[in-house]
């Protein structure tokens, strides 16, 4: 049985983007005129995949176009720039446990050392580099894992790309993480040292030339290895078990196939898988966060000083809990927020059950 060439085509994004079996209720669909529904007639189609979206605000979005691309890349900016700065308190308290934990024995004595010291101003100090560091992070994050998904998958070609998708799961979100975190690292560097050092700098604005003559403008890629340390892992299981959780959770507790299920219900979806993820984010990349900060905040340090002082048992466990809480957290809602704005510009939510493949016969 021959398979023809738009099957080849049409099997590698198909599977990631949608749950259904049926190529009748794809949500990405080929047609011959934008502006219509798809037509069922095959001599009619074309090779061009479109999402006919509900709302349509920006118009309709061909798959893996520029437009697909931006739209991922700004559904990342929202998810993590919002996100990682209104958890700023939890990071604040998270990070000087980690730097001084002497001093910030818990996390409710954290905040209360904070609060005396600092008032409640001090709870936000670091949020304009944390914003602006952790939006550039989305924006490479997301976009590109959609970006190198697609292109490992082309690589592997349809058989290969379903048979080990988890696979290119994991080699696009490193891959995405790598680009990612080179955008992170100066706004991480600063972030780090404004909150756990009183008097450094009010914030970015006076914190970043005061670190830049301190250390030079490589100084502020000097976190940049243990970064990657952390971020690399980190994102590789969250992207990876996200999109199973999701599937798992499509295939064994929801009776509904994804494609019928209301938008609403699929958000929580991403919400919990995302969530879920989250907290084997946090167990996975620990020991490399409490490096960062502790490289960051130290002059001149090096990975063996924070070994020494910090100890084994130190960097797996130091902060974990309340950054377990942080990540979980964080993770559900950056999924939450990407994944309602893919609906919002007619995109479909990511993960879900794989179909399976799809063969067409060849006409004699």
């Amino acid at each position: 049985m021959a398979v023809s060439d738009n099957s080849r085509q049409s099997l590698i994004p198909n599977f990631i983007y949608t749950s259904s079996s049926s190529p009748s209720s794809l949500l990405m669909t080929k047609t011959s005129n934008p502006s219509l529904f798809p037509s069922t007639s095959p001599a009619k189609q074309q090779n061009s995949f479109v999402i006919p979206a509900p709302n349509e605000p920006l118009g309709k979005i061909e798959m893996y176009s520029p437009r697909f691309y931006a739209a991922c890349t700004v559904g990342g900016i929202l998810s993590c720039g919002l996100t990682h700065m209104t958890v700023t308190p939890l990071d604040l308290v998270k990070c000087n446990m980690q730097i001084d934990p002497a001093k910030y024995k818990s996390i409710s004595s954290g905040f209360g050392v904070l609060l005396k010291e600092q008032g409640v101003r001090g709870f936000f100090r670091g949020w304009v580099p944390t914003l602006l560091g952790y939006s550039a992070q989305g924006a490479c994050k997301f976009g590109f894992y959609e970006f190198f998904k697609k292109y490992y998958s082309d690589i592997a070609g349809p058989e290969y790309a379903a048979k080990y998708k988890t696979l290119i799961y994991l080699a696009g979100s490193a891959s995405a993480e790598v680009i990612a975190d080179v955008a992170l690292c100066p706004m991480e560097a600063v972030k780090v040292r404004v909150q756990t050092q009183p008097g450094f700098a009010r914030g970015l604005g006076d914190g970043l030339p005061k670190f830049v003559r301190s250390e030079g403008a490589l100084g502020l890629y000097k976190g940049l290895v243990p970064l990657w340390g952390r971020q690399i892992p980190y994102t590789m299981m969250k992207f990876a078990s996200f999109e199973t959780i999701v599937e798992m959770m499509y295939k064994y507790a929801i009776p509904t196939p994804k494609n019928e299920c209301s938008k609403s219900l699929q958000l929580g979806v991403s919400f919990a898988g995302g969530y879920v993820a989250g907290v084997l984010c946090a167990v996975v990349s620990h020991p490399a966060d409490n490096l960062v900060s502790f490289l960051n905040n130290a002059k001149g340090a090096s990975v063996g000083d924070a070994v020494k002082k910090l100890g084994v048992w130190g960097l797996f466990t130091r902060g974990l809990p309340l950054r377990i809480v942080m990540i979980g957290t964080l993770t559900g809602a950056q999924w939450g927020i990407y994944d309602a704005f893919k609906v919002f510009v007619g995109l479909p939510t990511t993960g879900g059950a794989a179909p399976a493949p799809v063969a067409e016969t060849a006409e004699a």
